[in-house]
């Protein structure tokens, strides 16, 4: 016979059990909930992947800029200097060289097609403005670019001027998408998703990418450059995201633009 004190104890031992069953199911509950959740923020972060070169921008932006959350905005003193006096030869073409540490990076451009962005990128490479700048930020989905040119390495940097936008009909006419394909070895200015707002920022194209024609594009890399790219781009993003700083780190040590 079951006395009044083991049937109390028994009652507690099947409460506590019952108690622990639903706590469980809770955490169950909550773990299905965080999967979810972090499959849907992965959702997310890939359609987002397709803003990379512009920030602060209205939703017809968003929805058109797909590589751009990572492209220089502006700060205050954007602007505050002038754009540098035209002092290139508009009929010749220049080298943009790279050095950095992982390896040289060199492109043709074609001042003809796009002289205020030439000039730009002669006056700052003269001045050093590249020399210790580090490429910020790695796109390996939905577009293939590694993105250049930040003195503050976070993607807010600039020259302190804006310059016109060139060239943007040399890749073709948009289609249905509203894209263009920027193949694999373009170089293009970045910007904040407004019209004439590029800097000092640019990227470089690795692979195939479709974006919207606002990008001014301005350079050729040669194969060897390509190859280095493809190299960082392979190795793919610190801590194994789709958009971020390079796991490969890549630092430019000296800049340079000279006539060809």
């Amino acid at each position: 016979m079951v006395s009044s004190d083991q049937r109390r104890r028994q009652l507690a031992r099947e409460k506590f059990e019952r108690q622990q069953q639903r706590r469980e199911e809770a955490r169950r509950r909550t773990r299905r909930l965080t999967v979810v959740i972090t499959s849907a923020l992965a959702v997310v972060a890939v359609v987002g992947v397709a803003a990379y070169v512009s920030v602060g921008n209205d939703d017809k932006d968003k929805k058109s800029d797909a590589a751009a959350s990572a492209s220089p905005s502006p700060s205050a003193s954007e602007s505050s200097v002038p754009e540098p006096a035209m002092k290139i030869d508009k009929k010749a073409k220049y080298t943009f060289s790279l050095k950095t540490n992982q390896g040289d990076i060199a492109f043709t451009m074609d001042a003809a097609k796009t002289p205020h962005t030439t000039n730009s990128f002669k006056s700052l490479a003269d001045k050093g403005f590249f020399d210790g700048t580090k490429c910020h930020r790695l796109t390996t989905q939905g577009i293939f670019v590694l993105q250049c040119g930040d003195p503050k390495g976070d993607g807010t940097g600039g020259p302190g001027y804006t310059i016109p936008d060139e060239n943007l009909t040399a890749l073709g006419k948009a289609g249905k998408d509203g894209t263009v394909t920027y193949p694999a070895g373009t170089v293009a200015m970045a910007n904040t998703g407004q019209p004439h707002t590029g800097g000092s920022q640019f990227f470089l194209v690795y692979k195939d990418s479709k974006l919207p024609p606002t990008y001014t594009p301005f350079g050729t890399m040669d194969a060897a450059s390509l190859k280095a790219v493809q190299e960082v781009g392979t190795a793919g993003v610190t801590g194994g995201a789709a958009d971020g700083a390079p796991k490969k780190a890549v630092t430019i040590s000296k800049a340079a633009v000279d006539k060809v």
